[in-house]
């Protein structure tokens, strides 16, 4: 039987993990965070202390250490390593290596429905013919309220003004970026998420159940 698909685009701290989560749990999906991987790979990198200038040094570190999971964990969803992540995700080898892993993962045999995979490049580049395209559309500054207050919940110390000028910069390296710029995927179904989450989800389970 084939599997599901569902993609989730859409700029950072939109929401997009916290959407794909749940979709995973209530719909017995595998959840795949494109983000999560490119923070691996930051972290990798600067723990061997690598010149994230330099590509050929990068090159070199990914193909000796090109297995990475799945599982999260908090010390990776701090800002140093976020924007070391944006950095190398501005690489072509770099992002044909995640895409791949992605494309792997998805191939691989497994009991779930489908797989629900989060990311900026996903369903316009990555996978696109998935079944579903969702893109997460929320405003910047509910944006970086929201990232202040996970970073804080984390015991960062966070400044609003900082992480919103940040998302803004972010946004603008996604959107302008030669290789996979951040759009709205071919068939994508645009949500609004500055709202109520509940609201997000009652249009998400609406778009859900008419391909399952």
């Amino acid at each position: 039987m084939k599997k599901i698909i569902i993609t989730i685009d859409g700029p950072a701290a939109s929401g997009k993990g916290r959407i794909a989560k749940y979709v995973a749990k209530e719909y017995n999906f595998i959840h795949i965070d494109s983000g999560l991987l490119y923070r691996k790979i930051a972290k990798l990198l600067i723990d061997k202390k690598t010149d994230l200038k330099k590509s050929n040094q990068v090159k070199q570190i990914l193909i000796k250490n090109n297995n990475f999971s799945l599982r999260d964990n908090n010390n990776l969803r701090n800002e140093h390593i976020g924007r070391a992540s944006s950095i190398i995700a501005k690489m072509n080898f770099v992002r044909n290596h995640v895409n791949k892993q992605q494309i792997l993962l998805t191939e691989q045999k497994t009991n779930k429905k489908g797989f629900v995979i989060d990311g900026r490049d996903i369903g316009s580049v990555v996978f696109k013919n998935a079944d579903l395209k969702l893109f997460i559309d929320v405003n910047p500054n509910v944006r970086a309220k929201r990232r202040h207050k996970q970073l804080i919940d984390l015991g960062e110390k966070s400044i609003y003004a900082k992480i919103l000028k940040e998302i803004k910069l972010r946004d603008k390296q996604d959107i302008i970026r030669l290789n996979s710029p951040l759009v709205v995927p071919k068939g994508a179904h645009i949500i609004d998420n500055s709202k109520s989450f509940n609201k997000t989800l009652i249009k998400i389970n609406h778009l859900i159940g008419q391909i399952t």
